[in-house]
């Protein structure tokens, strides 16, 4: 293998992965180029400056986040012309992926620049790893929009999805966003993973119904999370909610009982009978109540 005496070059600029969670998943080449640039750009000051301490290095930063990435890339790219080396750092995992740093290697690649990556860890491939799911094909969406009638839209493109899918969401927003899938694209198989690599990591693995089941029972869910979805396939039942919801209202009012269409309905689409069982319940009092 080999190994370049030493990677810095000036008026170059590169993109360093650093850890996620746990300070150790860093790799040697990534502290010695930290050390050795003239600038870091990261997205916390704060935060980086934590790491840093740890690995005992000392080069001077400078903010460059989502808010003033714009404004800082033109000053970065000016020093990088008269000769400075610049690495640029996220909070965690790898700049530019749902992270900061789109703008700044853009503008330096436009302006005759290197931009240089220095592998590491990234939350979206860590997750997908260990999920159980295909990974010789996937998707990686990252956050999803914020505006509803976006985001269905950007959800009701996975129900003919047949690769992996791999979403980011904060832990608050984690539960809407998959009875949203749910109710868009249906029921699949899923894994869902939350602060990984540090004290408290979770993975729960199961269909999206039952992830949903176990998140819900919960009073509060901490740390940023990644949800693994998998692709539309036989597996998948791939029916909407609104049909489920028609053919149980029509059995019910044959005079069927709860059990069996919840029975007869989970097995015929492969969904979860408490799923059914609940939805068929609930619509069961709504009626009696009209």
């Amino acid at each position: 293998m080999d190994r370049q005496l030493s990677d810095i070059s000036s008026g170059r600029l590169y993109i360093v992965s650093t850890p996620i969670g746990n300070v150790e998943d860093i790799t040697l080449r990534a502290i010695r180029i930290l050390g050795e640039v003239d600038l870091i750009a990261a997205e916390d000051t704060r935060h980086t400056a934590r790491l840093l301490a740890y690995h005992h290095i000392n080069t001077a930063l400078i903010s460059c986040h989502d808010y003033n990435e714009r404004e800082r890339a033109a000053g970065l790219i000016e020093k990088m012309k008269q000769g400075a080396s610049v690495a640029l750092v996220s909070d965690a995992g790898t700049p530019s992926v749902s992270d900061p740093g789109y703008v700044l290697v853009r503008e330096a690649i436009a302006s005759g620049i290197s931009a240089i990556p220095i592998p590491g860890v990234s939350a979206a491939i860590t997750a997908l790893s260990v999920s159980g799911l295909p990974t010789d094909a996937f998707v990686f969406i990252g956050f999803l929009s914020k505006q509803k009638t976006k985001r269905s839209g950007q959800i009701e493109s996975l129900k003919r999805e047949e690769k992996t899918v791999i979403i980011y969401e904060s832990p608050h927003r984690v539960v809407a966003l998959i009875e949203e899938i749910l109710n868009i694209a249906g029921d699949r198989q899923a894994a869902f993973a939350r602060e990984m690599t540090k004290t408290y990591e979770e993975f729960i693995r199961g269909r999206l119904s039952e992830i949903l089941e176990k998140l819900k029972a919960r009073a509060a869910i901490k740390g940023e999370c990644v949800l693994i979805v998998g692709g539309c396939d036989k597996e998948s039942s791939g029916v909407s909610p609104e049909l489920i919801t028609q053919e149980i209202q029509t059995r019910l009012r044959s005079g069927e009982r709860v059990s069996e269409i919840s029975k007869d309905i989970s097995k015929q689409y492969a969904l979860p009978k408490k799923l059914i069982y609940e939805e068929a319940l609930t619509l069961q009092n709504r009626n009696g109540a009209n």
